[in-house]
Parts: C-alpha cells; structure tokens; sequence
C-alpha cells in the first residue's frame, strides 16, 4: 500500500495540505507553533509521511520508532552521500533553497558510507575521545560566568540569545583552539548559517575562518581538538580538515543551544521540577525525548527501488527521520519507562550516531547547573504561552526565552560585546565583528 496517496485524515488547523492532499508542509508558524499536531496527523497515514521541507523540496518522513531504528540501522540499503539526492541531480531542488546548506554534499562523516566514512568518524570519534571532562567543565563554568556576568546586575535577561546561544560557541572556541580574531570568525560564521542572517556571506566566512585555522595548527599544534584531528594517522588533508571542523562546530553549536535553552525552558515553568527529587539530567533527558533540538533530520537515501514502511521508495529520495515524532510514538507509550533513558533517538542510531553525546550532555548539565546555582530565584518573565519557536523543518529551538531574577551586584563591569548581526546593519556589524568580537572579548575578561 502506498501511503502517500491516501489523506483522509484531518489536518491541523491553518496546515496548507487541509482537505488537499498535498505533502504535509515542515516550514511555517503553524509547524513552528504546534508540530505535535502535525506529526499526529501523519501518524495517522502509517510509519512514513510525504512532506515538503520547503516550497518545492519534497521528502519522506518516517514518524514510526521501530521504523526509523530499522532504517539507521541499515545501511545496505539508506545511505547518507547526498549525491544520491535525485531531485535535487535534476535541477527540482534549486541551490539557493534554504534547506540546501543543510542537505548537500560535504566530504564528512556525516555525508559519507563505508571505508571512507569509518576513515573519518574515526579520526573523529578519537579526536574527541582526548577531551579533559574536568577541563571542559572548567571552561563551560568561566563561559558561564562570563556570560552571566553581561547581565547579572540587571535582573533579567534572554537566556536564549544571551546564553544558550552562545555557551556552546565559546566554549566550542576553546575546544577547537580558536585564537581571538578567527574566534571571532567562527561565531559570526555559525551564527549567521543558522540563523538565515546574511547567510551566504556568512557560510563564506566560516569557510575561510576555519581554513586559517587548519594552517595555523599546521604549523603551531597545540592541546586542542584542531591538532588531534589532524594528528591523526587517518592523515586528512587540508580540505578534509576543514570539512570536519564545520561540522563539529556547526552540528554542536546548534543543537547544544536547544538543548540548553528547551531544558531551562522545562525546568522554569513545568511544576515537576520545582520540587526536590529531579535533577538537570533529568531534564536533559526529559528534552531529548520530547522536544529534541533537532527535530526532523538524518537525511538518507535509498541506494534502489525499495518498499519501507508501507511507502514504495525510489532510489536517491530524500527520506528524513522524525526525532521527535519516533521519541513519541504511542506505540512506545507502555514501554518507555523500561526503556533506557538513553533509547530516544535523539542521538540518532547505527553507524552515524552522534560522536559527541557524552560532551554535549556535560556542557549542558554544567552550563544550566551554573546559571540555577547562580541565580536561584530566576523565573519565567512572560507566559509561556506567550514564547515562539523559529520556524524551519529540523530544529525546535526558541525565538527568546525571557527570564527575571533578583540582581546580583558585581565588581566586574560588563564587556561591551559586539553583537551578532541583526536587522538592517549586517555589514557594520561584520566590520566590527572582524576588528574584535565576541570571542575577543570573552578572552580580554579572562586575562583581567
């Protein structure tokens, strides 16, 4: 039975496939505003929905928990090299799409199969592997502190875009051993990628950022992630070493945000955590199965014709997993509580599971302890019913997240921080961005 032409069931008010039968749209506020409405509606049609990631970018999307582990899992026949993407091979797919930077071709582990993606995730994986646990939660407390210290005199602040957007940053920086002026760089470039500002610019930025990095380290190696990679006896080249880099700081960066901020979120406003007895792991993992900061991702392809999950798949369509909608599969709902807190698929499955979970759950624990210790009595400062999402088909992350708190007196003044580029002064802002920004002020502190 082919799945995707039977749409009998009602969707979500203001859904543009209402009544249609078009492909369920993953873009737009009333995705953003309640995607559970959405993945229900697609449940309804079995373990795989068609869906549109945006106007004119067409995909499968498997819903079903069992479905999506049975498709991580199997690699013979889903693969991750998005040079299979036929759509995208026949021109349907423009390249200025805004889904296209996150779906094209890239010589990484994430976007390789077989010998050559073993080559790569393994000079990943043991790269990542040398990571000092107590000298990363050190550093993710000094960001924390820095970050705090911008606003803890004033009593409130937006702990999505003043710190859980840019915790994972700095921190990141120091990780990979970012010097100020490419530090700078970097933020600008990720932050820019990610939040559609100026992002063409900003993608060329990151590039060449982090390709001045891969030299630097060349010649100057240090204690840092950057040197291990490229210590590594899988030997990568320059251009290899730049895609890897991208994608560490790009795949951390984004999802570490959300995962910080949807996890303070839930603890500032859900009444199971006002009492004693749940601790900030369990809100971690409360995230990751129910709101995953990405939600719709794992782009795979499948290598030929092949019926799977009810639906008959062409070779080299997009198929994309729904986290979020498998993490909360009824089907699951009587044996999530003997599952490991670990079984959610937030992580992904197989052979491109997330290399970095362990560093991502430490940062996050560390980051939101630090800010709770800190400044006991914070607070929701609006409604929660009053906070929106980002729109956009992979992530679920928060367009502010304002809070209030009796102000704390310091003695350290707070930097005067060049702010990421917002608006209509996005050329300004990169100006000043290059003469010094972020991650050169948070370095100025440090040395105070």
């Amino acid at each position: 039975m082919n799945m995707q032409s039977d749409f009998s069931a009602v969707p979500p008010p203001g859904c543009p496939a209402h009544g249609s039968g078009k492909r369920v749209p993953l873009y737009g506020p009333e995705f953003a505003a309640d995607p559970g409405a959405y993945y229900t509606y697609m449940r309804s049609h079995g373990p795989a929905a068609p869906v549109e990631l945006s106007p004119g970018v067409e995909a499968t999307l498997i819903t079903d928990y069992s479905a999506a582990l049975q498709l991580l899992q199997n690699p013979d026949t889903f693969r991750k090299d998005s040079r299979r993407w036929r759509d995208y091979n026949e021109g349907k797919v423009s390249r200025d799409s805004p889904v296209v930077p996150l779906l094209e071709y890239r010589p990484n582990c994430m976007f390789t199969d077989g010998a050559e993606h073993m080559r790569l995730r393994q000079a990943v994986t043991d790269s990542l592997a040398k990571v000092d646990t107590h000298r990363l939660s050190r550093h993710v407390e000094r960001v924390a502190d820095y970050l705090m210290d911008q606003f803890i005199s004033r009593g409130s602040a937006d702990l999505l875009n003043d710190y859980a957007k840019l915790l994972p940053l700095f921190v990141f920086n120091e990780l990979f051993g970012c010097p100020a002026e490419i530090g700078d760089r970097v933020i600008f470039g990720i932050s820019g990628i990610f939040d559609g500002i100026n992002a063409e610019k900003a993608n060329e930025v990151l590039g060449q950022s982090v390709s001045e990095l891969v030299a630097l380290k060349r010649r100057q190696p240090g204690e840092d992630v950057t040197s291990w990679l490229m210590q590594h006896h899988a030997q990568l080249t320059d251009e290899e070493m730049v895609h890897q880099l991208v994608l560490l700081l790009g795949s951390g960066a984004e999802p570490q945000r959300n995962l910080i901020a949807n996890a303070l979120l839930l603890l500032l406003s859900d009444e199971r955590y006002a009492g004693a007895g749940l601790l900030v792991e369990d809100a971690l993992d409360d995230v990751l199965w129910n709101s995953p900061p990405m939600s719709n991702y794992a782009p795979h392809y499948p290598v030929s014709d092949v019926d799977f999950a009810g639906t008959r798949l062409r070779a080299g369509d997009l198929v994309l997993i729904s986290i979020a909608a498998a993490n909360t599969d009824p089907a699951l709902s009587a044996s999530r509580q003997q599952l490991s807190k670990r079984a959610h698929l937030a992580w992904s499955a197989g052979p491109h599971a997330c290399p970095a979970k362990d560093t991502s759950q430490l940062i996050g624990v560390v980051a939101i302890e630090k800010l709770l210790n800190q400044l006991p009595d914070i607070e929701l400062a609006v409604p929660e019913s009053s906070l929106t999402w980002r729109p956009g088909p992979f992530n679920r992350g928060l367009t502010a997240l304002p809070a209030r708190f009796t102000p704390i007196r310091t003695d350290k003044q707070p930097v005067a921080q060049q702010q990421i580029p917002t608006g209509d002064h996005r050329g300004h802002a990169q100006n000043k961005q290059e003469k010094g920004g972020l991650w050169s002020s948070f370095l100025s502190w440090w040395r105070v």
